[in-house]
């Protein structure tokens, strides 16, 4: 949970963020602030359609905030996940053929006012002697820190060649001929004797 001073300063998007999402965290504030950054560099709005993409090197905490504030969702298929286990995040904006890649400098360090508590804390959470309220004491420390970084000093920021992803792939459903269940027809597989069956099914014959 926030501070009760950071619960006072929480902007709207981040509010909606936290939400959806379940709580506050450090994760969620880096995928935040990246989500601010593309808005500002490409004049984007959320995401109605697909009109925004994001290409996600990780599956971390980051994502649900550039759902929330991009629109880009998996259920729309402007949400690529290609978990690298990296901290960076390709932004696309389709209508000015623009993209931006995002990605995390360097270690985490903090910079802010309390050094010598969340040092303490650290220590304690790394030696396994934290107790549950030091633990989300010091997330709530690096949480304001990195609200309040210039994000310049958090990621390092490309403008890189614009490469268009593919919009979602629509088509009929088709009943899987060994189970019965309805099956997009792009992605099953044709069996020897000519029926369409669903990849689970195929991978058991």
């Amino acid at each position: 949970m926030p501070t009760k001073d950071s619960e006072k300063k929480m902007p709207d998007d981040l509010q909606r963020c936290v939400e959806f999402h379940g709580h506050i965290c450090p994760g969620l504030i880096y995928g935040y602030r990246v989500a601010q950054e593309a808005m500002k560099l490409m004049d984007l709005r959320r995401s109605a359609d697909e009109e925004v993409v994001a290409i996600c090197e990780n599956d971390s905490c980051a994502i649900d905030a550039l759902q929330v504030m991009l629109g880009t969702v998996a259920g729309k298929g402007n949400l690529i996940i290609k978990d690298f286990g990296k901290n960076a995040y390709t932004v696309l904006n389709r209508a000015a053929r623009q993209a931006y890649r995002f990605s995390r400098k360097t270690r985490y360090d903090y910079t802010g006012k309390d050094k010598h508590v969340f040092d303490r804390l650290e220590a304690a959470v790394a030696g396994g002697q934290a107790s549950e309220d030091e633990r989300r004491k010091l997330k709530r420390l690096k949480v304001d820190d990195l609200l309040a970084r210039p994000f310049a000093e958090i990621f390092t920021t490309i403008e890189v060649p614009f490469e268009e992803p593919l919009y979602a792939q629509l088509d009929r459903s088709e009943p899987c001929a060994l189970c019965g269940e309805m099956t997009m027809a792009a992605k099953m597989v044709m069996l020897g004797d000519g029926r369409q069956a669903c990849l689970p099914c195929s991978q058991k014959i």
